[in-house]
C-alpha cells in the first residue's frame, strides 16, 4: 500500500509542475505578444531620436510626443537604390530591410575585396532620412553605414550637406565595443571631429581617414582615432570607405554633388 500511495504522490506531484509549466509558459507568450506593439513604438521612437539628434533637431527636454512631430514635420525616408543612386518612388513603410538583406534577389554578396566593413551582405535598397527646413528644402541628408568593430557590428547614422562631402554630424546607436576604449565611439568629444570633415575628395573618392594618434590640425580629411582601440578606429575607417564608395552610396552622393538633392 505504502508504493502505491508513493506512486500517486508522485504522479500528483508531475502533474502539478505540469499545470504549472503549461499556465507559465501562457503567461510568457501572451506577455511577448501583449508586450510586442509597446516595443516597436519604443524601437521606432529611438530610432526618431537618434535621426533627429545626427540631423542636430534634438533637444534634451524633448518628449516622445515632441521627437515624432519635429521628425513627422523635418525628416522624410526615402528609399535609395544604390546601384543607380536614384530616389525611389515606392513607400519605406512597405520595405522591410531584413527580409532584404536575406533575399539573393534584393541584396548583393560581397567577396573579400569587396568588403573592408565585413558586413557579407549589402541590400540593393536602403532607406536614407532627407532633413527639411522650414520652406520644404533639403538642408542634409542622413545616411545609415554600418561595420565590423573589434567585438561587434557597429551601426551608425551620418548626416552630410547638401554637397555630398562635408559630415553634419555623426552618431554611433548601437554597438558592443570595449567600455572605456572602442566604446568611446559614442563619446560626443570624440564624435564632434568629423562635424565639417569631408568624407570624399574633389574626385568623389572615399578620403575620411582615421588617423591612429592625432589627425594634423587643419587636415580636412581626418579625424583623430580612438586612444587604445585601434582595431575599432579601423572599423570605423573600413565602414567610410565601404560606404562611401561605389557600392555603397557613392551613385547618389555623385547625384547630390551636381545639384539633385531636392529634385528628387
Amino acid at each position: 500500500m505504502a508504493d502505491v500511495k508513493n506512486n500517486d504522490s508522485i504522479g500528483k506531484t508531475l502533474l502539478v509542475v505540469l499545470v504549472l509549466c503549461l499556465i507559465c509558459s501562457i503567461v510568457v507568450a501572451g506577455s511577448a505578444v501583449g508586450l510586442k506593439p509597446r516595443q516597436q513604438e519604443q524601437r521606432a521612437l529611438d530610432k526618431q531620436r537618434n535621426i533627429l539628434a545626427v540631423a542636430g533637431l534634438m533637444k534634451p527636454e524633448m518628449q516622445a510626443d515632441e521627437v515624432a512631430s519635429v521628425y513627422a514635420e523635418r525628416i522624410t525616408p526615402r528609399l535609395l537604390d544604390l546601384k543607380s543612386g536614384e530616389l525611389l518612388a515606392k513607400d519605406p513603410a512597405s520595405f522591410n530591410a531584413s527580409l532584404a538583406l536575406k533575399d539573393p534577389a534584393q541584396s548583393l554578396s560581397l567577396d573579400a575585396g569587396q568588403d573592408p566593413a565585413g558586413i557579407k551582405r549589402r541590400s540593393n535598397i536602403v532607406e536614407i532620412y532627407l532633413v527639411k527646413d522650414a520652406s520644404k528644402q533639403v538642408q542634409e541628408v542622413v545616411l545609415p553605414i554600418y561595420g565590423n568593430g573589434l567585438w561587434s557590428m557597429m551601426y551608425a547614422f551620418v548626416a552630410l550637406d547638401t554637397d555630398g562631402r562635408t559630415v553634419n554630424g555623426i552618431t554611433y546607436y548601437d554597438q558592443g565595443e570595449t567600455p572605456g576604449l572602442g566604446g568611446e565611439v559614442e563619446n560626443p568629444n570624440w564624435r564632434q571631429q568629423f562635424v565639417g570633415k569631408k568624407v570624399l575628395d574633389d574626385n568623389g573618392m572615399p578620403a575620411l581617414k582615421v588617423v591612429k594618434g592625432a589627425a594634423r590640425p587643419g587636415d580636412e580629411y581626418a579625424v583623430d582615432g580612438l586612444s587604445g582601440a585601434t582595431l575599432t578606429s579601423n572599423g570605423v575607417q573600413h565602414s567610410f570607405d565601404f560606404w562611401m564608395g561605389e557600392l555603397g552610396f557613392g551613385p547618389f552622393l555623385k547625384q547630390v554633388r551636381e545639384g539633385g538633392l531636392n529634385n528628387g
